[in-house]
């Protein structure tokens, strides 16, 4: 599995992906081409990318390419961001509504204590 804060998504690697080292956010970054709001994330990206906090990736999974990952989390518009930790969903931003409103949700997520086993 790749290291780096971004990776790529595929149905073979997703899995494994969300999953993530413990306590790692994940963010699984949903989009497709000639689409105008996934233009608009991927010009904020490299910002984006440099502020995130370290416990944090992006798994950058193309919806048409893979429409089976797309349909299994109910992607029916993209740009869309689902969060995870530990493989365990936490919630979803159904749209980019600019660097700011994305900033601060993955801040906040980020932030919170990973569950604790028990």
């Amino acid at each position: 599995m790749e290291t780096t804060r971004l990776q790529v998504g595929t149905p073979e690697t997703f899995d494994a992906q969300i999953a993530g080292p413990p306590g790692q956010l994940i963010v699984a970054y949903f989009w497709g081409p000639e689409c105008p709001n996934c233009e608009v994330f991927a010009r904020d990206l490299p910002g984006l990318l440099d502020a995130l906090p370290p416990n944090v990736t992006l798994v950058k999974t193309n919806a048409y390419d893979h429409p089976e990952l797309a349909r299994r989390f109910a992607i029916f518009g993209i740009p869309a961001f689902v969060l995870f930790r530990d493989g365990k969903k936490l919630g979803m931003m159904r749209q980019y509504y600019g660097r700011e409103y994305w900033q601060a949700v993955i801040d906040e997520k980020a932030a919170e204590p990973a569950p604790t086993q028990g």
